[in-house]
């Protein structure tokens, strides 16, 4: 584009047409308009002295404020402000509610205690009602976590005799108790639809076999002439190997024991667990059971440890497949039955083969 459609100044343009000079200006610009839209004149920037000193200024304090200096030539610096002391380490505090876990325990053992040493059938009562709460515990968290609908009362009802024949009749009768009680729970479960019929009477089974039949030795121990010492040695090395381990892991635990089931349990507690159950079942072997030697006792604490660890811990890995904490409510500061149970139950038939092999079943 050229300077001649901008058009032209009046007054110039002698001797071109006057249609020429009218035609330049194109349709959409006069001689007026293009006077009026020519480009303005370029000004050169002239240096400000004091406009430069200025900028220099802001630009000092732009730079004090980013490295911490004064905001003004008249400002004193600010002092950095002061750090807080990092917070005191936290104590190790228990899971629980450790004056109601206290305070239940010792409801429990004064009630085991008065019916052990008092009325032996009131105590094998106390069995019964445990074994029938824990199974009632267990299916209704399997039927809620998982679908499966092992049923209840054959379970319930084989359970307490189970119990109740292995007291009666010795380890003869709680065996044959146990099998009709799966007999039982095969035929139970025909009455609903076939679908995972054989995963409802397989979960069925096994609460059978897990609950009342590992509780009926608790009853083949009250049989002996010796039996509520004999129960009470049990019920005292499972307590105090749970306790040991407790009290090591929590104060010197670093190595993990099962991370993967249990991430409470160490290494240390279970050294904890052994070296307590040892002690105690020196002095009960020594001081509670009939011909019985601390030597044994020795091997019956270091076999409490190891069964009491393993039942604790085949409890957590159900209750990790199920997803839960605890089995139940029932016991504040504990659980559920079952959350007491875990310990016991394995280690129940444990402490009953080696008394029978130390001292004899009489």
């Amino acid at each position: 584009m050229n300077d001649s459609s901008w058009g032209a100044p009046q007054g110039a343009g002698h001797g071109v047409a006057p249609e020429m000079r009218t035609a330049a200006a194109g349709p959409a610009y006069d001689v007026y308009d293009a006077q009026q839209t020519r480009p303005m004149p370029i000004v050169p920037d002239v240096p400000d002295a004091g406009r430069d000193a200025e900028d220099r200024d802001h630009r000092e304090q732009g730079a004090g404020r980013l490295s911490g200096g004064p905001l003004f030539r008249d400002e004193k610096p600010q002092e950095p402000m002061p750090t807080a002391p990092p917070p005191p380490p936290q104590k190790k505090r228990a899971g629980r509610d450790l004056g109601a876990a206290i305070g239940v325990g010792l409801g429990l053992g004064a009630l085991v205690v008065v019916s052990l040493f008092f009325v032996k059938e009131v105590f094998v009562g106390v069995i019964v009602l445990a074994v029938v709460v824990g199974l009632w515990e267990l299916t209704s968290r399997l039927e809620e976590r998982k679908g499966i609908k092992a049923p209840l009362v054959p379970l319930a009802v084989g359970g307490a005799a189970m119990v109740v024949a292995g007291y009666a009749r010795g380890a003869e009768g709680a065996w044959a108790a146990m099998a009709l009680t799966a007999l039982t729970v095969l035929v139970w479960r025909m009455a609903q639809p076939p679908e995972d019929y054989l995963r409802d009477v397989t979960a069925g089974i096994f609460a059978a076999f897990y609950v009342p039949f590992l509780a009926t030795f608790v009853a083949l121990l009250l049989t002996a002439d010796d039996g509520p010492q004999r129960v009470l040695t049990f019920l005292l090395l499972t307590v105090v190997s749970d306790t040991g381990a407790y009290a090591v892991g929590w104060r010197f635990g670093k190595h993990k024991l099962a991370p993967r089931i249990s991430p409470g349990k160490t290494r240390e507690g279970l050294f904890g667990a052994v070296g307590f159950a040892m002690v105690a079942g020196a002095l009960c072997m020594q001081f509670l059971i009939d011909d019985g030697s601390w030597w044994q006792g020795l091997l019956l604490g270091l076999a409490v440890a190891a069964s009491a660890t393993l039942g604790d811990l085949g409890e957590s890995m159900i209750k990790r497949d199920l997803g839960i904490k605890d089995m139940g409510t029932l016991l504040p500061g504990h659980g559920g039955i079952m959350d007491r149970l875990d310990s016991l139950l394995p280690t129940a038939p444990v402490v009953w083969l080696l008394l029978v092999l130390f001292v004899g079943s009489g």
